[in-house]
This record gives C-alpha cells, sequence and structure tokens, in this order.
C-alpha cells in the first residue's frame, strides 16, 4: 500500500469510527442506555495498524457443517461453517473460522477472541462482519481486524450476542479494532 493510499485508508477508518461513536450518542437506535448517553464519549479504538488488514482467500469448506452457537442470553444459533481464512498475526499463523446465518447470503461472519479479551477488549470476544464490497475482483476477500467490533451486548444488558466458537480462540492478541468499553 502506498503512503498516499495508507493515509486514504487511516482517514477512512477513522472517519467510520467517528459516525459510529455518533449514532451510539445520539441515535435512538444505540446500544447505549438512555441514562448513560450523557457520560459517554465514545467508542475506544486501538490506533489503525495497516498490517492487520489482510487480502486473503477464503479456504471454502466442501462440506457446510452447521455449528450451534451459544449466546450471552442462554440461547442457541445455528450458523454454517463456510470457509478458513489463514493468516499471520502476532508473529503466528492462525486460522479463523467463517460462518453466514444462510446459505444464500453472501456475506460472512468472523468471531474471534484473543489474548486481549477480558482485559482490552470486551471479554465475549469481537466480531468481525464481511460484505459482497469486501470481495476483490479475483474473489479474496479484505479481512480487516481494523474494523474488529464488540457486539451490543457489550454495552447493555437485554442483547442477545453469539458468543465466539473456541475454534476461534486466538493465542495472540489482536491490538487492532474496538476496545473495550468499560
Amino acid at each position: 500500500m502506498s503512503e498516499t493510499d495508507e493515509r486514504e485508508y487511516v482517514e477512512r477508518l477513522e472517519s467510520h469510527r467517528e459516525e459510529k461513536s455518533e449514532f451510539f450518542s445520539d441515535h435512538p437506535r444505540s446500544p447505549i442506555p438512555d441514562d448513560e448517553r450523557a457520560s459517554f464519549d465514545g467508542l475506544e479504538y486501538y490506533p489503525v495498524d495497516p498490517e492487520y488488514r489482510f487480502v486473503v482467500a477464503l479456504d471454502e469448506h466442501d462440506e457446510k457443517e452447521r455449528v450451534t452457537v451459544e449466546t450471552t442470553t442462554g440461547e442457541d444459533r445455528e450458523y454454517l461453517r463456510w470457509g478458513a481464512f489463514t493468516v499471520e498475526l502476532a508473529g503466528e499463523s492462525v486460522t479463523l473460522q467463517a460462518y453466514r446465518g444462510d446459505p444464500d447470503e453472501d456475506r460472512l461472519w468472523v468471531p474471534f477472541r484473543d489474548e486481549t479479551s477480558g482485559e482490552e477488549t470486551y471479554g465475549a470476544g469481537r466480531y468481525l462482519d464481511l460484505e459482497a464490497d469486501d470481495r476483490t475482483d479475483d474473489g479474496r476477500w479484505v479481512l480487516d481486524f481494523n474494523t474488529a467490533y464488540n457486539p451490543t451486548c457489550a454495552y447493555a444488558e437485554g442483547f442477545s450476542c453469539p458468543l465466539p466458537p473456541s475454534e476461534n480462540w486466538l493465542d495472540v492478541p489482536v491490538r487492532v479494532g474496538e476496545r473495550s468499553p468499560h
């Protein structure tokens, strides 16, 4: 990535972060409880690090196994284990499973926990959402940990959030993306 491209990339992410903080602060559908919004100072993030942005092929599974994922409220949700991404994080090769809720959707959900979970980031883990526009012309995906975010249940009780399956618990720290809300 050229210096100009990197600067534009960082500016886009920081702009998105500001918009999300404004949404959380002002919007009626914000997960921040009404009585806490006056003291809400915005979301906390690690600095953007382009080294945590990967353009990588998805190793799509031949058999899309149905997996049951527990939620923060003890309910179960079903997903299809769609494929796996392998990248190098903190000097180690790691594999993350990507899931779909419906076989016809063109988006992937990549939940994960890492060594920062419960200390610097939300204890239950964080999510990456990959949409159709996160694909390159050659079919690879943009897996950008700088966009890792906390599920809504990190901000208020009453939300039911899927927990990252243990196969996506990483033994390395991922110090990019959204930090702990507390």
